[in-house]
């Protein structure tokens, strides 16, 4: 049996996508969740085979909890669930560890056949990806380009994320169940090392690194 744990935040597609995988007689969906925080403790606690799981969430981004996933447990494979037919976003979340990437425009089919393939230590992208993302993938897995992002802690990417999507520093405490005065602590650290000192610039910043939706540049 497969077991897989389901991340999407949109309730509808979600529960569609359970619909289908369920279908098949050797897929078991053991839970699922609305935003990447969640996602990292049903991870934890279920330890599935299989993460499914949407690249742009809120809380925390897919491409941060395919990092996080891979540190915490080590035998769980993500596939990417995507509507962003970009090859950037495809090695990033390579980069982060992600065996599959699946657009959401592919046949339910085909995300069978990604869940099969990693599930068997595979690695399976959307077409047109395939060999091409996957050979630009191995040519530049050894950059050593700096990149100020690198530096950050885990905490402090969850803060960032957190603060572009608006949330207070009241807020993000509550959340993440530590102090307000944490949460200032670990802001101003991530700003001083992105080099950043507003929050339009925090906000330009999160767009560039594609750890949120190209479309909430309105914002800046």
């Amino acid at each position: 049996m497969v077991n897989i744990i389901l991340v999407e935040d949109h309730n509808v597609v979600r529960q569609g996508l359970r619909s289908l995988l369920e279908k098949e007689p050797d897929f078991i969906v053991l839970a699922e969740a609305g935003n990447g925080l969640d996602a990292l403790e049903l991870v934890e606690q279920h330890q599935p085979d299989i993460l499914v799981l949407d690249l742009m969430l809120p809380g925390l981004n897919g491409l941060e909890v395919t990092r996080q996933v891979i540190q915490r447990s080590p035998n769980t494979h993500v596939i990417i669930l995507s509507m962003y037919a970009d090859e950037s976003y495809v090695l990033k979340a390579l980069n982060n560890g992600a065996s599959g990437y699946v657009l959401k425009e592919s046949t339910a089919s085909e995300l069978t056949q990604a869940i099969r393939a990693v599930q068997n230590n595979g690695r399976y992208l959307s077409p047109p990806f395939s060999d091409r993302a996957i050979a630009s993938y191995l040519e530049n897995v050894q950059d050593t380009t700096f990149d100020p992002y690198d530096e950050l802690t885990t905490r402090e990417r969850e803060v960032l994320q957190l603060v572009v999507e608006g949330k207070t520093s009241t807020n993000i405490a509550e959340i993440l169940v530590i102090s307000s005065r944490t949460v200032e602590v670990h802001r101003a650290n991530m700003m001083r090392k992105l080099n950043l000192h507003s929050q339009t610039e925090l906000i330009r910043y999160a767009i560039r690194r594609k750890l949120i939706p190209p479309e909430t540049g309105s914002l800046a």
